[in-house]
């Protein structure tokens, strides 16, 4: 990995509403008002009495994905912002049914799955930041069986998709103009064994994650990556709904506030938020300790950029959204930046906290 110096700091439209029909349906089912939290009454005397309990939905298990989250915990900076406590709740999840049913207050997901409840339903939610600049999806494949080295390897080929990364893979084929019906998809869960064993040429996965475990097995092999195959968008989001911005907006400030102090501590110290996986958060997951540190030091690769060397951790440029957007629409997903986006809250954080410009990996 890079040493880092101080900084300054879509087709498939109708496929990808099952989605959002699902969330909305389990947000009838959640009782109360279907919004992540109950409006303060005033955001400064909530932020000086404090901000209570906190639910953040990750996108996936307690593995080192979530170094930054462990970090702020571990180190008090979640108690400092404000809060009682922070539930981390593991995934996998998209995090939209949590928001929507009112079970989460904040959840890490993706630009595609968050843009397509937005654009389907007109769910009332919106990204405030992005861990990773460069999303990690990839379709993973064997240099010996699949190869699947360009979109149109893909024809003919039998893919594991998962069902959580479906509607991120149809968005993949409408990018590329490849009709579903090209290829078979085989549901799998997130063991990569179908791809190793055969029984699968491709599998959808995360460069920092399965892609490393089975190199580790010795196998050579081929990435087709979403972000370089037309589908750039953010990932690892901070995605709330439009009420928590409008009655808690010094609460998600106070909370982001602490993620950036955290993350910051995880680009610093990779084998600590290694650590942190390993031993407290996914101790009872029999992580593999060297997967798990090449996970962390792959995934710090994924949350710098010259956009955040520029203007800070989570940042997200308007050529960045815009890519996003791009890519959203290449699945058949309209949207405006302003429809998805809402930036002025990390803006906020950055103006009156200065010193958080700076971090060191």
């Amino acid at each position: 990995m890079t040493s880092l110096s101080s900084r300054r700091v879509s087709r498939v439209a109708a496929a990808l509403a099952g989605i959002a029909v699902s969330a909305l349906a389990l947000t009838a089912c959640a009782g109360g008002s279907g919004t992540a939290a109950e409006p303060a009454a005033d955001s400064t005397d909530a932020a000086a009495e404090g901000f209570g309990d906190l639910t953040l939905q990750l996108s996936w298990i307690l593995n080192e994905e979530f170094a930054g989250e462990y970090f702020a915990d571990t180190n008090g900076y979640f108690e400092e912002a404000g809060f009682s406590s922070v539930n981390l709740v593991p995934g996998p999840s998209t995090g939209v049914a949590e928001l929507l049913g009112g079970t989460a207050d904040i959840a890490l997901s993706d630009s595609v799955s968050i843009g397509s409840a937005v654009a389907s339903e007109g769910a009332p939610l919106k990204i405030i930041g992005a861990t990773f600049q460069a999303n990690p999806f990839t379709i993973l494949s064997l240099a010996d069986g699949g190869d699947i080295a360009t979109p149109e390897d893909l024809i003919g080929k039998r893919i594991g998709v998962q069902d959580s990364n479906t509607s991120l893979f149809n968005a993949l084929l409408a990018a590329n103009d490849i009709d579903p019906s090209e290829l078979t998809v085989v549901p799998v869960q997130y063991d990569p064994a179908p791809l190793v064993n055969g029984e699968v040429d491709g599998f959808v996965s995360y460069i920092t994650n399965e892609a490393i475990t089975v190199e580790m097995m010795g196998l050579e092999t081929t990435n087709l990556p979403f972000a370089q195959n037309g589908l750039p968008f953010v990932a690892e989001t901070f995605t709330v709904t439009d009420e928590q911005i409008a009655s808690n907006r010094e609460m998600l400030k106070a909370f982001l506030v602490a993620e950036l102090r955290g993350w910051t501590d995880a680009l610093a110290d990779p084998q600590g938020g290694a650590d942190l996986a390993l031993e407290v958060y996914g101790a009872d997951l029999d992580l593999d300790p060297e997967k798990t540190l090449a996970g962390s030091l792959a995934q710090n690769e994924l949350v710098v950029s010259e956009e955040t060397e520029a203007n800070g951790l989570f940042t997200i440029s308007e050529e960045l959204q815009a890519l996003t957007i791009e890519s959203l629409a290449g699945a058949g997903i309209e949207l405006e930046a302003a429809d998805l986006f809402d930036l002025s809250l990390l803006a906020e954080v950055y103006e009156e906290n200065p010193d958080l410009l700076d971090y060191a990996g």
